[in-house]
């Protein structure tokens, strides 16, 4: 199976380098010299990594099959892909998107959704959970709020502390509003 771990951004320079949008919690790990990624659009790998560095908090890549700025332009918004075979097995920290995604969300015994996307955010993962009626509801991926994943049962459950799942709805217009 593949995991995403980036998406190419914008050409940075005129040496072929492009911004990255990080997918992954180990970018030093996963993006050094010599990392080749499979890459989607087909047509745009394989990439492999030629340099790999900061600038201020975005990471910037080059890739020995691109040269220029032109060609960084010509693979913009591809996704790259690395294989989890490859991954450390031993890593119990935490899940992969495709392994949440489906899974139900509990409050209690209660179904109240299921696991839809899993957005990685620079302070902390949000899960976003969609409800039996279509809403989407973000919900902070940390133990106090979600004390348990059960892959193998199929649910994680949440314990959402109070107006968590009214915060993100608002389909009721407030009272003496225009609409």
């Amino acid at each position: 199976m593949q995991l995403q771990v980036a998406r190419i951004g914008k050409p940075h320079g005129i040496r072929g380098e492009v911004t990255v949008q990080v997918l992954t919690d180990a970018p030093a790990e996963r993006f050094v010299a010599g990392t080749e990624f499979v890459v989607e659009p087909v047509s745009s790998g394989p990439l492999t990594v030629r340099s790999a560095r900061w600038n201020k908090d975005i990471l910037l890549l080059g890739f020995e099959e691109v040269a220029d700025r032109n060609a960084a332009e010509l693979i913009r918004g591809a996704k790259l892909f690395i294989e989890t075979e490859d991954l450390d097995e031993d890593d119990d920290e935490g899940w992969y998107e495709h392994e949440l995604l489906g899974l139900q969300a509990r409050v209690g015994s209660q179904v109240v959704g299921k696991v839809a996307a899993l957005n990685t955010m620079p302070a902390q993962d949000l899960l976003v959970v969609e409800t039996g009626d279509g809403k989407e509801i973000l919900i902070p991926f940390v133990d106090e709020i979600v004390p348990e994943v059960n892959i193998e049962a199929g649910y994680i459950l949440i314990t959402p502390p109070a107006g968590l799942f009214e915060i993100n709805d608002d389909a009721e217009p407030a009272e003496g509003s225009a609409e």
